[in-house]
């Protein structure tokens, strides 16, 4: 699977023979390999106001008509990755399923688009979400091992949240007349970090329960059979939006360098054992900058520690965290240091006004992880008079299977 920028898919409506130069030149003999071509992601969630609805459908139809052209379009199809957003069904269960009404003539062109071109509707479902943005929700009903109050709909029961999730877009579906396209889950998974029930144990919990469901090839009450599925995410993301959350960053099953955080079974047979580390990583000196515990006077420590979290990750210092639990001058010192590290470890990122010093001893504390910066990853991007450092490491992987 491929995806396309939301800048190109903005641009493809109009400038239809840049898909078109990119398929049939140079590119056609490396298209062997991919099988979904993802316009954009989540375009429609209601946190975009709108500001895709115009232009992700006319690129969807532009990419299927260059890759009909090549001669590619029953090999390769054209889909969008979609938020569960997009569809909804109050309180009353999956039966009363429909597209958001405010989008629902645009779904129902779409969805009609993959029946006619046998593309799939792929989908991000994360059980975690509930959980984070419904305090009342049943915890249980996000996993898989029995534990839920079962929920009933018409019929048909319900013991845990991917199930009726996935119902409610088949019946969704139904209602828009396209009830034999396929459903793909785009997106699955757990955080470890930086919310209450982002941790190593639910995370664990979670992917045992999903992966011996999707071994099982059952499926869902409404769409038995197997269900293709990617996990979200293979590692960490110290630069990812955390607009929706903090743990936005830890979604990762590996660590930022490749260590793994847990036992998994990735085949479902619920024999769990850690999967093999990255192997040859590249870490950069054995160097950490802390506070300088010689400071007595604090009162600049605030605005230096709120810089150096504005440009470096300090989420798992929240509360119930792994990095929860530090002291004052603890969780300064890690701050400074998720600075420092971010910045390709520069010396002049590790000044903070003189409250800061670099030290050669690991300056991890129990069980919050002071990292150290990888040298293929870190790459400084500005540097101003008092260490002003904007730098980072960008690792975006996916699970795909």
């Amino acid at each position: 699977m491929i995806g396309l920028k939301s800048g190109l898919k903005r641009m493809l409506p109009k400038l239809c023979m840049k898909e078109k130069e990119f398929i049939l030149g140079n590119h056609r003999s490396s298209f062997g390999w991919i099988r979904y071509i993802a316009v954009g992601n989540e375009p429609f969630l209601t946190a975009y106001n709108g500001s895709n609805i115009k232009t992700t459908f006319p690129a969807m139809q532009n990419v299927q008509r260059a890759l009909n052209e090549a001669g590619l379009g029953d090999k390769i199809k054209v889909t969008t990755p979609q938020n569960a957003d997009v569809y909804e069904s109050g309180s009353d269960g999956p039966s009363a399923g429909n597209f958001r009404s405010d989008i629902r003539d645009l779904m129902v062109q779409i969805v009609r688009f993959f029946n006619d071109n046998n593309s799939p509707f792929l989908v991000n479902i994360y059980p975690f979400l509930s959980l984070y943005q419904n305090e009342g929700f049943p915890v249980e009903f996000a996993f898989f091992d029995g534990g839920a109050k079962p929920v009933q709909d018409k019929g048909t029961t319900y013991h845990n949240m991917l199930d009726a999730n996935l119902d409610t877009l088949v019946w969704s579906l139904r209602k828009a007349g396209t009830p034999k396209v396929k459903i793909i889950i785009g997106e699955i998974g757990w955080p470890t970090d930086a919310n209450k029930n982002a941790n190593v144990k639910l995370a664990r919990r979670f992917y045992d329960g999903y992966l011996k469901k999707m071994a099982s090839k059952k499926g869902t009450p409404l769409y038995p059979g197997e269900i293709e599925s990617y996990l979200f995410s293979l590692t960490d993301e110290n630069q990812k939006s955390i607009a929706p959350g903090d743990f936005e960053r830890h979604w990762g099953i590996f660590t930022y360098d490749g260590k793994p955080k847990f036992p998994i079974d990735f085949t479902g047979q619920g024999r769990g054992q850690m999967p093999v580390a990255a192997k040859d990583v590249k870490y950069m000196d054995n160097k950490w900058c802390v506070f300088n515990n010689d400071i007595k006077n604090m009162d600049r420590v605030p605005a230096n520690m709120g810089y150096a979290c504005a440009s470096a990750d300090c989420t798992a210092m929240n509360p119930n965290s792994s990095c929860g639990n530090l002291d004052e001058r603890g969780r300064v010192s890690y701050a400074f240091n998720s600075y420092y590290q971010v910045n390709a470890q520069d010396v002049r990122a590790c000044n903070f006004e003189g409250l800061a010093r670099i030290v050669t001893t690991n300056a991890t504390i129990d069980q919050c992880l002071f990292p150290i910066a990888l040298q293929s990853a870190g790459f400084k991007i500005g540097v101003q008079i008092g260490a002003r450092v904007f730098a980072g490491f960008l690792l975006l992987l996916a699970f795909f299977n």
